[in-house]
């Protein structure tokens, strides 16, 4: 048995020395012990044969040589092994000697994850990867008095993996007109007058605080959008593990806690956008339509308290609400997500491209759409303007909550037999999650009230499919989800 103490600084070169030469004398994986900066306790190590650096080069050594593997691998497997042997795994050592054994005899193929030493350590080497990636991000340097004429940094930081050799170059080249250390548990990294160099870390006191983090931690907070807030999202990018080093990291609980009212101020407090060169011609017109109902109709009641609809912010923005369209009797009742700048300008629903689609798919399919109650989740056309042009935005779920009001008085009125559902959003209103509608298209699920939803794609997702194949198979599966609606009705007649 043979145990191998590798150095904590050059850890990495000094394993690929060892192995070529171990691989060199013959010697098999499993008659090596490796260890970091010490002796590695292992008990079957006793009495065999400890070493620290390299084989001896004695004759015996080169007869072993000539009977050895001699290491021929991929130039991406050797920089992808070499990155996983910074991983913290203990074992990690005898792992990677073992693959490149097994590599370099045949027994083994680079990039099978199905092979256990491949596919772990590419999920090593894509985890140390990360924690460089992390590091590069999270660093935060704090001015220190210098000996020279070059600004003095320094920086603690707590990686996960060993990663501060592979990572720290990406400092030397951003910052070299500076001096900086970076130190870590483990080993500590410096960068004088052009150079770096990294040696074990002793007993080293954290930078103190300077003027330049109060700076940062005032621009941090200048930045956050409480309107875009994702808690989740924001602790997968920026672990908490990394917070107590990091000097915005203390203002993020108060800026989540105050993220709600800060919403509800800017809401109040938001500009009035500057309504559409057509929106009172087109007001009127809508008004006009309205005032044509029956008193006593009450769908024309309904719409004509929708063309007043203020209970969000989307609609007195847009043109108009747009309210639905069909039949009163209708068994079929399709609903769309939101109005679009066609149907925003016109006031009906489903009257550009995504209508155009719609009424192709639906005739091939053998529906027919004159006969169904065409209406969206929410009335208003939400958008973001870019110069001339209306570009759509997805309405949040409290502007859906408050549109859906609507949507039940018009499910009640209309009292379809089945609903056709095209889009998250829909989905989200009928169903109450938007969730997964990729995986749940073509399924039937259950309004509220019990009434049948089939689930599927809106037609403006696929007129944005770049890929001609793709974007004809997703046609191809909502003229059938169109098909299976019309033999549902048919079943319930």
């Amino acid at each position: 048995m043979r145990q191998v103490v590798l150095p904590r600084v050059g850890t990495v070169a000094a394993w690929r020395r060892e192995a070529r030469a171990l691989a060199a004398a013959g010697v098999p994986a499993e008659e090596v012990i490796w260890s970091v900066g010490g002796a590695s306790g292992d008990l079957f190590a006793a009495g065999g044969e400890g070493r620290t650096g390299a084989l001896p080069r004695t004759p015996e050594y080169f007869r072993q040589e000539e009977a050895g593997t001699r290491l021929r691998l991929p130039k991406a497997a050797v920089d992808t092994i070499e990155s996983a042997m910074c991983h913290s795994d203990r074992e990690r050592f005898a792992r990677g000697y073992r693959l490149v054994l097994r590599l370099s005899r045949g027994e083994a193929v680079w990039g099978d994850r199905a092979d256990a030493d491949v596919g772990c350590v590419l999920r090593q080497a894509k985890a140390v990867g990360r924690d460089i990636h992390k590091m590069h991000a999270f660093v935060r340097f704090r001015e220190v008095e210098g000996t020279g004429a070059r600004r003095a940094f320094a920086a603690w930081f707590e990686p996960e993996h060993n990663c501060v050799e592979r990572g720290t170059p990406f400092f030397a080249k951003r910052f070299g007109d500076m001096d900086w250390v970076i130190a870590t548990p483990g080993v500590t990294a410096r960068f004088v007058e052009g150079r770096l160099s990294f040696e074990e870390t002793g007993d080293v006191a954290r930078p103190p605080e300077d003027a330049t983090e109060e700076l940062w931690r005032t621009y941090y907070a200048s930045i956050f959008n409480p309107a875009r807030l994702m808690v989740k999202a924001m602790c997968a990018e920026m672990p908490k593990k990394y917070w107590k080093n990091l000097p915005e990291a203390e203002l993020i609980p108060g800026l989540v806690a105050g993220a709600e009212a800060r919403v509800r101020q800017m809401a109040e407090t938001a500009p009035a956008a500057v309504p559409h060169g057509r929106a009172e011609k087109v007001r009127e017109r809508t008004r006009a339509l309205l005032a044509e109902a029956e008193p006593d109709d009450a769908l024309g009641r309904l719409h004509r308290e929708i063309g007043a609809c203020a209970r969000c912010g989307i609609c007195p923005k847009a043109t108009a609400p747009v309210p639905g369209e069909g039949p009163v009797s209708a068994e079929l009742m399709i609903v769309g997500e939101q109005p679009g700048d066609h149907e925003d300008l016109s006031g009906r629903p489903f009257v550009g491209p995504s209508g155009r689609l719609l009424d192709e798919s639906a005739e091939a399919a053998g529906l027919d759409r004159g006969a169904a109650y065409v209406t969206n989740a929410v009335k208003g056309f939400k958008y973001a303007p870019r110069g001339k042009r209306r570009i759509h935005s997805k309405p949040d779920a409290g502007e859906v909550e408050r549109c859906r009001w609507w949507l039940d008085l018009e499910r009640e009125l209309v009292a379809p037999k089945l609903i056709l559902s095209m889009g998250a959003t829909a989905a989200e209103a009928l169903t109450g999650t938007g969730k997964g509608i990729l995986k749940r298209r073509g399924r039937i699920e259950e309004a509220e009230d019990g009434t049948p939803v089939l689930l599927t794609m809106h037609p403006s997702y696929l007129l944005r499919i770049p890929d001609a194949g793709r974007a004809e198979a997703e046609r191809a599966a909502f003229r059938e989800d169109l098909g299976a609606a019309a033999r549902l009705l048919q079943g319930m007649a």
